[in-house]
């Protein structure tokens, strides 16, 4: 693994630590991938991958877990909202910040493999109150791409990642007298 993904993987797992016990049940969006395999491998080895389905779709799946982590995916989702509102329990999740200096990544050849929202922290944060989440804890990291060029220097000086970890009231039915 190189250097800067494996500096990003150890504050992940260090912030999910300090959120999530090893033996929770935990939903992770996404297939399964290099950062959870190395979750797993750190001790969270009833951490469970959604299966590619699209999640701005069918995103019933979050109702029957307590814990969600979600890793550089809501940019990807057309509507984070609908799968944001039907959740609740705990949240850890990151996102790519918009950078004033570089375009939103599109990958013309997958348009599943594109950023629909690259946001700021005000607009993430927003987009979880609205959807009932209370932000408890947040990080932000800066990219430690050591390449060459005026956007590689500025992401050492400009926050590229945010982290949360959110909680939302688990709503009890209501219960007849």
């Amino acid at each position: 693994m190189n250097k800067v993904r494996q500096k990003r993987f150890e504050k992940t797992l260090s912030f999910v630590k300090k959120h999530l016990k090893t033996d929770e049940a935990i939903l992770d969006l996404g297939k399964t991938n290099k950062l959870s395999d190395f979750l797993r491998q750190n001790g969270y080895v009833n951490l469970a991958n959604t299966s590619g389905e699209d999640l701005d779709v069918d995103f019933q799946i979050v109702t029957k877990y307590r814990a969600i982590t979600a890793f550089q995916i809501f940019e990807h989702m057309f509507a984070p909202f609908n799968l944001l509102n039907s959740s609740e329990g705990k949240l850890i999740a990151s996102v790519p910040l918009r950078l004033w200096f570089a375009k939103e990544y599109w990958n013309v050849n997958d348009r599943r493999d594109c950023h629909y929202h690259e946001f700021s922290i005000r607009q993430f944060n927003h987009l979880l109150e609205r959807t009932g989440w209370k932000i408890k804890d947040y990080q932000l990291w800066k990219s430690y791409d050591k390449s060459w060029g005026i956007r590689p220097l500025l992401r050492r000086f400009y926050p590229r990642f945010y982290i949360v970890y959110a909680e939302k009231q688990i709503l009890q039915a209501d219960s007849e007298e």
